[in-house]
């Protein structure tokens, strides 16, 4: 389809609405996605990292465009074209999100990695949202060829605390037989920045995903997140850390679709939230007929900050074939009154004390992800958050 084309089939989508079963906590009320300007800028602004880790590779991007600052060699690191064949393949444009970015986009990466390397150091691109009332399209498609080993980082950040913007992303994983992908989408923009995400990957024979997924940013929006077990004995887990305050509203909206037989899928989120903020997690599993000997588990719990706090968990189960095991959880809970008092009573502050019991929290989340610098960073970014 050409960009005239996919504008009308973004234009011809129905505005999502809290009578869509999936947006049914998710209020879009006021926010106009054809009010921001469109990809301009003259000059790169770039934000702030998270994460301080030694890099194999590194792309700047903003509104203004696309910055390779270096790339291994061997490995396919470059801007990405709207020719390339794989490029829709995964993400299409159903959703109105995801088919207003076709039509949009003009920055992306192309990450290709050949078959049988393996990457000591990972490959990053930061995304910064430098222009007030714009709005950045970012498209992201990575290649894991068969039996390649490595780590890619993904980082949105807004180059003010305040920035007022429109953030729309899309990313689409293919992880080769025998390969190895660990992913990493990092999310801190700005409270007043609406983001809406599509990630989507497809897992090969005996391949496997390990995806970390941390937002701590943005105003309101949904980040859907889909995983396609297509080859047997895939492996797919996903870690979640998310941490909202003031009158942020972060949604999740998560599938594990099993297609191949003797294939493992793990996701598991974890969110704390104060003030009036508010999670949406929404989470299924999907079995289809021929993927016998699945082994899928999905949780996700939230712990309240504050009595105005609210999180809601949907877990769903859709199965298919007859011989599989599939189980999942969800929990919503107030701080423990009784935590909190006996460190309060050994002398820490109520933030200390809160920063404490949020660590415990989150540890199980800590533990699953394998790079250390990406771990240290959301720890940080998680107690930061709590006041003293």
């Amino acid at each position: 389809m050409t960009r005239a084309q996919l504008l009308e089939r973004y234009q011809a989508l129905p505005f999502p609405t809290t009578s869509d079963e999936h947006w049914r906590f998710t209020d879009l009320k006021g926010f106009d996605p054809d009010s921001f300007s469109a990809n301009g800028a003259k000059t790169v602004e770039r934000a702030g990292s998270m994460l301080d880790v030694e890099t194999a590779a590194l792309a700047h991007v903003s509104e203004a465009g696309i910055e390779i600052e270096r790339a291994p060699e061997g490995v396919v690191f470059e801007p990405l074209t709207e020719k390339h064949e794989l490029l829709g393949t995964l993400v299409g444009t159903d959703e109105k999100f995801a088919a207003h970015n076709a039509a949009e986009w003009k920055h992306g990466l192309l990450v290709r990695v050949p078959a049988g390397l393996e990457l000591q150091q990972p490959l990053y691109v930061r995304v910064t949202s430098s222009v007030p009332e714009a709005a950045l399209f970012w498209r992201v498609l990575v290649v894991a060829e068969e039996g390649s080993r490595f780590s890619f980082i993904e980082e949105h950040a807004s180059a003010a605390r305040d920035l007022p913007g429109y953030s729309n992303v899309v990313a689409e994983l293919f992880v080769g037989d025998g390969a190895k992908l660990e992913y990493v989408s990092i999310q801190n923009l700005s409270q007043e920045t609406w983001h809406f995400a599509s990630h989507r990957a497809t897992v090969g024979r005996d391949a496997e995903l390990d995806w970390v997924a941390g937002g701590f940013g943005s105003k309101k929006g949904k980040i859907r997140i889909e995983n396609d077990l297509a080859g047997q004995g895939g492996t797919s887990r996903v870690t979640g850390a998310y941490f909202a305050d003031g009158a942020q509203h972060l949604d999740y909206d998560t599938l594990q679709r099993h297609i191949a037989p003797n294939t493992t899928s793990d996701f598991a989120f974890k969110g704390a939230l104060r003030d009036k903020a508010r999670a949406v997690w929404r989470g299924m599993i999907r079995v289809e007929e021929d993927a016998q000997k699945t082994n899928a588990y999905q949780e996700n719990r939230n712990l309240l900050l504050s009595p105005d706090a609210h999180a809601d968990s949907i877990p769903g189960l859709e199965i298919e074939a007859n011989d599989v095991r599939c189980t999942h959880g969800a929990t919503v809970s107030q701080v423990n009154r009784d935590e909190l008092f006996y460190c309060m009573a050994r002398g820490l502050s109520r933030g200390e004390a809160e920063r404490l019991i949020v660590r415990g929290f989150y540890q199980e989340i800590f533990d699953r992800i394998e790079l250390e610098p990406v771990r240290t960073a959301l720890q940080t970014a998680l107690e930061a958050r709590i006041p003293e």
